[in-house]
């Protein structure tokens, strides 16, 4: 699938609970490594909570914050990382995912690969910027969606959001040319909205748009879903999606005006 030869709008996607829905995968990875060190198990809205503060998109600090406002006694971080990936993965993350018997293994898809074809169409280019590990990351959207050489930051490529590193870096690798040039960011967290404000700190003279989703574990509580969308919106996000496959629609109307 090629990209337009010189975008002039871009359309950058967080990967986790918003391209995947993580809640079975990522989070219950979370809960478990905390259970595993603590015997207290977070309930979603305590981790919910947590990311709403802004400064635990990586899903290991999160683990070890938890632990110590639980009061339990902190381990050392790579043992932490290990009993978390192990979790997770299931096995050896750099080894094939055939091998892989953890929790990744139920993540479903929020989005199918025409989206893609769709945004390329509407005459935007379209990228991934993303806390998830690198082979998590290429899984899901190499192998699950099929998307060929996707754009891509994720961990370890850039500092952890809400530091803006990555999304100005891929923002400039894949808009080419002068003029003027429009960045829209798609995340479900308020680091990911944070992130977007600070972009558009560094980097003025381009157009910045935050676009925010509540996680699709939020869509059936339609309470929770509303107060968690309302904290977006507090933290600075543009618009807030109904669903990832909705920002189509979002991207029509921007053509109309």
């Amino acid at each position: 699938m090629s990209l337009p030869t010189a975008p002039r709008q871009l359309l950058l996607f967080d990967i986790d609970g918003v391209i995947r829905d993580v809640a079975g995968s990522y989070r219950r990875a979370l809960q478990a490594t905390v259970e595993h060190y603590s015997g207290w198990r977070p309930l979603p809205s305590e981790i919910d909570a947590l990311k709403g503060e802004g400064q635990w998109n990586n899903d290991w600090d999160a683990s070890i914050e938890l632990l110590k406002r639980h009061g339990s006694p902190l381990p050392e971080r790579q043992s932490l990382i290990d009993v978390f990936s192990g979790f997770y993965f299931g096995g050896d993350p750099e080894a094939s995912p055939e091998t892989w018997s953890g929790y990744i293994g139920d993540e479903p898809l929020l989005v199918d690969a025409s989206l893609f074809q769709s945004i390329h169409t509407l005459g935007w280019s379209w990228g991934f910027v993303s806390g998830a590990e690198p082979p998590s990351a290429r899984f899901v959207l190499e192998q699950r969606l099929g998307l060929e050489a996707p754009p891509l930051i994720a961990m370890g490529d850039a500092p952890d959001k809400p530091d803006p590193t990555g999304l100005l870096q891929l923002s400039h690798d894949l808009l080419t040319g002068s003029g003027a040039t429009t960045v829209a960011y798609l995340g479900d967290t308020v680091a990911d909205i944070q992130t977007v404000i600070r972009a558009k700190a560094e980097w003025p003279g381009r157009t910045w748009i935050s676009l925010a989703v509540a996680p699709p574990h939020l869509h059936h509580q339609p309470a929770e879903r509303s107060a968690y969308e309302q904290r977006l919106k507090d933290a600075g996000a543009d618009h807030i999606l109904t669903s990832t496959m909705a920002v189509t629609d979002w991207l029509r109307s921007t053509a109309q005006h």
